[in-house]
């Protein structure tokens, strides 16, 4: 089979461990990586054995496909450029800097039949993954994402930042449009929101509450769910995901269910059981980067496409909005 042939573009945190992880797929070829720093691009490209290029006018002849893991204020050019390359694009989250640009990278790689997949990694956290069977219309989501003062990351609002997280994963669980979003939001050691909530109400009713911030003393990723019959929790940072079901006497269980009885009366009687879903191991950014390659191979749309990024950015700015009206009604 034809192996992919794909470069790195951006080589700060992000961009190295994309460098580790493709060197490690099978379907792909990692011909090279850029960096408009030339120290930092050099450095990765000792440590890993991989040709750096020092422009990207360079390396884009050389590949397929690219993984851009730039700062996001640089994913609209870098990718644009590569579009204009013909070159199929992964790209770090958030897709954009702004829904303009957003929505003009969509319209391009759309034009020209062209991948594109942002980098919502947390839709390939192991937790998550192990919940496809169980998640059915969630009528609540309550989820909070709470990390300790890092610097990086600080140049975007929180809510771009580490919500953006949050937000992609609700969408794509909540099939509606989005018809309210009320939220607020304060800068606290940053020019920037760093802590922020948001109420998400949709057009079917269902309503996410949202918090994000990086000012906490511990670090958080949870998440709850509420559907007909079913609460669910799930842990990002263990990936570990617990279910509590009423079921009839049809429904099916799991060998590892554990019943807590009988609720309700007469024929309306339930079965209470709690389950704990089989933990996936999978190591989420490795596995988003195997599904770009096979999509650029298998030339099908990806996972979470460039319209994926581009709905959650929308809601990003619109909560984003929603902060600073509410400061300058204060």
């Amino acid at each position: 089979m034809h192996k992919i042939k794909i470069g790195v573009v951006g080589t700060g945190h992000l961009g190295k461990l994309h460098t580790k992880m493709l060197k490690q797929i099978e379907s792909c070829e990692l011909m090279g990586i850029y960096d408009s720093n030339p120290d930092q691009s050099k450095a990765v490209s000792d440590e890993f054995g991989i040709k750096s290029f020092s422009s990207l006018d360079y390396l884009l002849p050389k590949v397929d496909a690219v993984s851009i893991a730039a700062t996001t204020s640089a994913h609209y050019e870098l990718a644009k450029k590569c579009f204009d390359s013909n070159i199929h694009v992964f790209i770090e989250k958030p897709i954009t800097a702004t829904i303009e640009e957003g929505e003009e990278l969509v319209k391009i790689s759309d034009d020209k039949n062209l991948i594109l997949q942002v980098g919502h990694i947390e839709r390939f956290n192991p937790g998550l993954v192990s919940l496809e069977a169980y998640i059915n219309n969630p009528k609540f989501i309550q989820s909070d994402r709470l990390a300790q003062f890092n610097p990086r990351g600080t140049d975007v609002a929180v809510v771009l930042d580490l919500m953006i997280h949050d937000i992609d994963i609700i969408l794509s669980l909540v099939k509606s449009d989005v018809k309210k979003i009320d939220a607020s939001g304060v800068a606290v050691v940053s020019d920037h929101i760093d802590i922020a909530n948001a109420r998400i109400v949709f057009e079917n009713g269902a309503v996410a509450n949202v918090t994000a911030s990086r000012i906490s003393q511990k670090k958080m990723r949870k998440m709850r769910m509420f559907q007909k019959d079913t609460y669910i929790a799930l842990d990002f940072v263990t990936g570990v995901s617990e279910i509590y079901r009423l079921l009839s006497g049809n429904d099916q269980t799991t060998p590892d269910s554990i019943s807590f009885g009988e609720i309700g009366v007469g024929d309306k009687k339930k079965i209470l059981v709690y389950e704990q879903p089989e933990h996936k191991e999978i190591n989420a950014l490795e596995y988003e980067l195997k599904l770009f390659v096979n999509s650029v191979a298998e030339k099908k749309k990806p996972v979470v496409s460039g319209e994926d990024g581009l709905k959650a950015l929308k809601v990003a700015q619109n909560i984003i909005q929603k902060i600073e009206e509410s400061k300058d009604n204060l």
